[in-house]
């Protein structure tokens, strides 16, 4: 198995990101006006601006992530209640992502 060097590792993730916010960012602007949640909109601009940090190889895109995930779990709520079934699709998959920066090759890449 091969493993990444340093320098690569957060890039690979800010590419990722860049993908997911981006396009969480567009279709939550459509959705936003078309009257539904702006939620989608600013968590895409979130994860739009971690990715283009972590590019840059700032540890601040971390920083952004995490607090994405707080107000991920903040808006789940309000959205769900504790419902678990109803929180597991809103919750997952940015948990999962965010396990990514728990990996020190990612994480010793930013400064």
């Amino acid at each position: 198995m091969r493993i990444l060097p340093r320098a690569k590792a957060p890039w690979i993730l800010a590419i990722l990101l860049l993908v997911i916010g981006l396009y969480l960012f567009i279709n939550g602007v459509q959705l936003a006006l078309l009257g539904g949640s702006l939620y989608y909109a600013f968590t895409g601009l979130a994860v739009t601006v971690a990715a283009v940090l972590l590019w840059q190889g700032r540890r601040l895109g971390m920083w952004l992530y995490a607090a994405m995930l707080a107000w991920t779990v903040v808006w789940a709520l309000w959205e769900v209640g504790f419902d678990g079934w109803g929180l597991a699709p809103r919750l997952i998959g940015p948990f999962v992502l965010g396990l990514w920066f728990l990996f020190p090759h990612v994480r010793k890449g930013l400064v």
